[in-house]
């Protein structure tokens, strides 16, 4: 891959940074938020939840629109819908006010994750796919971490605003490196051949250094008014892979909730102190952003369906041996680093397998889709599991039964099939100096 590659890629950090950054911040000023509005215990879970359900509707939506006016152009919205928001929570005046512009500030989210996920995959080369999206995906520790520092010092000294305010900075920040890095889709330019593909296309090659011409190749696809739908992912081609899809990533983001919502206490009803709760919520933490670099340098060497197949069993594993050595915490705490090293890989694992399911014409609308399903279970985890424990359930069974959900995960994963061809309009490697043939962009960097 070349340098220019490598940077769209850190760039995809960046931007996926900004989302647990966002998730993070929501989370540090609760307690003042509450004091100022005088909140109850469900309107803040509620004010909590907005922001997910913004990112699942925002997936939903940004993924048909990128698929059919380009990913690029609908990146720049989602950014410019994600600032709007933070900047509007920043001068809310009630909850209500504030919890409208979480969801505002979610749907930018959304659109974020649903372009970004696709662009990573396509100007990451087969053999680097896997790591690529990978250290895209730990961008969300890193931003949550360092989200979650930043709150701690702004809140004392400037107020709860100031971090929804530091957000839409950093976010503008991002509008103009996006402006000024990140090129279109090449699968893009050459299924949807706007106006000047082949003009962004040269553009796109000399700065992925490419030795000699390189053209769009092939007849552009059709623009029917079902080719960008949800009613083509549930076509005879697509549908079951989309179900089996829609289903991973489900339950997958449904114990990833989990475990991040709820460990620490649960780590305190299993007799563990308030410390040690937070300690072992945060060894999740910290091992989530090196289980998803860990799945990506598993996938230079082996099949990222089969890895992300054994990450997810070892996640349902895992999540049994955290919560059964309680009674040892060190053992604990050690389990709960492995725990969030594998849960995140499995997120990893679905950015990586979801855009090689779906050809370009469907690619980004099939990635928002999964998100926002994916999202669905996200909302529904901390509601469920709050249920089930004031219903009697211990965090024992509360945990072997998100592990046997995490396993139906796993049957679902060995099910699927990609019959779709993997993003293949990359240029990855120069050509020969002295070769003089007009390359198809389809087939640049094989």
């Amino acid at each position: 891959m070349s340098p220019y590659q490598w940077v769209i890629v850190a760039l995809a950090a960046f931007l996926n940074a900004l989302d647990g950054y966002d998730v993070l911040a929501m989370a540090f000023t609760a307690t003042s938020v509450t004091e100022e509005f005088g909140l109850t215990g469900s309107q803040l879970g509620w004010l909590l939840s907005s922001g997910l359900i913004g990112m699942a509707v925002g997936a939903l939506a940004f993924g048909p629109f990128a698929d059919r006016f380009g990913r690029r152009r609908m990146l720049m919205a989602a950014l410019s819908v994600n600032a709007v928001g933070l900047f509007l929570s920043a001068i809310a005046g009630s909850a209500l006010e504030l919890g409208i512009w979480r969801i505002v500030t979610g749907l930018g989210v959304g659109g974020i994750l649903a372009t970004v996920t696709v662009l990573t995959s396509e100007y990451s080369n087969t053999r680097y796919r896997g790591m690529a999206v990978s250290i895209y995906t730990a961008g969300y520790g890193l931003g949550a971490t360092l989200g979650g520092m930043g709150a701690t010092a702004l809140i004392p000294t400037f107020g709860w605003r100031s971090v929804f305010l530091t957000g839409g900075l950093l976010t503008i920040t991002s509008i103009v490196l996006v402006l000024l890095l990140v090129p279109e889709s090449v699968d893009y330019l050459r299924t949807r051949r706007p106006a000047n593909a082949q003009r962004e296309l040269a553009r796109i090659v000399r700065r992925l250094r490419i030795q000699g011409p390189v053209e769009l190749g092939g007849a552009p696809e059709t623009n029917g008014p079902q080719k960008n739908s949800v009613g083509q992912l549930l076509s005879r081609r697509y549908r079951a892979t989309t179900l089996l899809l829609w289903c991973s990533f489900f339950l997958i983001m449904f114990g990833f909730y989990f475990a991040n919502s709820w460990t620490p206490r649960l780590l305190v009803e299993s007799g563990m102190t308030e410390q040690q709760g937070i300690i072992g919520g945060l060894m999740l933490t910290m091992g989530g952003t090196f289980g998803s670099l860990l799945y990506g340098a598993l996938t230079t060497k082996w099949a990222p369906r089969l890895t992300l197949i054994v990450f997810t069993v070892l996640s349902a594993g895992t999540l049994v041996l955290f919560i059964t050595t309680t009674s040892i915490p060190p053992l604990a705490f050690s389990a709960g680093v492995l725990v969030g090293m594998l849960i995140n890989g499995c997120i990893a694992g679905l950015y990586t397998v979801t855009p090689q399911a779906y050809d370009p014409s469907v690619r980004t609308t099939g990635v928002g889709w999964g998100i926002g399903v994916g999202r669905a279970g996200a909302i529904l985890a901390p509601i469920l599991v709050g249920a089930l424990l004031d219903a009697g359930w211990t965090p024992t069974a509360l945990y072997l039964g998100v592990s046997g959900v995490v396993v139906f995960a796993a049957i679902a994963l060995w099910r699927l099939r990609l019959g779709a061809a993997a993003p293949e309009t990359l240029p990855a490697q120069e050509s020969d100096a002295g070769e003089s043939d007009r390359v198809p962009a389809a087939e640049a960097g094989r």
